[in-house]
Order: C-alpha cells, then structure tokens, then sequence
C-alpha cells in the first residue's frame, strides 16, 4: 500500500474532473479523496495498491475529455487509516 497527494493544474474546474476521477479511483479501489482548490486547481489524496495508485496518477495527466492538464505534481506519502473509500470533498 502506498499513498500520493496530487494537485492537477490547468483547464480542470468545470469539466467534470472530480466526477471522472470519482468513477476511476472507484474502479481502481482507491481510497481518498478528490476535491476543487480556490485557485482552480483538482487536489486528490488517494491510497491503496501500488499499481492501482499509477494507473491513477496516469489518468489524472490525461483526465476526462474537456479537461486540459497542464502539469500534475505528485508526492508520494505513506498511506492512512482514515479513508475507506473515496469521495468528492467540499
């Protein structure tokens, strides 16, 4: 198990980008989080197995269709106990 925390910039609020990473991290069986930052950017804390986990950091360079990723920074942290699933935060 490992863990990353990620903050995704570019064309990314208002194109349906935390719903389509909802559904990926889901399908993966992710655990976390994804949500808006007030400077347009997508924050994601996302855990769980380690190639699930790249599979999803190789989604979020892409995104949903109107999405336009500019640059993703990720670091990689040690996972937690507090998440059991992933969720959309406000």
């Amino acid at each position: 198990m490992k863990a990353f925390h990620v903050f995704v910039e570019g064309e990314v609020q208002g194109v349906g980008f935390r719903y389509a990473a909802l559904r990926q991290a889901r399908l993966l069986e992710l655990c976390g989080w994804v949500r808006n930052t007030q400077d347009g950017e997508v924050e994601v804390w996302a855990q769980g197995k380690d190639e699930d986990l790249e599979d999803f950091l190789e989604w979020l360079h892409r995104g949903p269709a109107y999405a336009e990723v500019l640059h993703v920074r990720c670091i990689w942290k040690e996972p937690n106990n507090r998440y059991t699933s992933f969720e959309i935060a406000f």
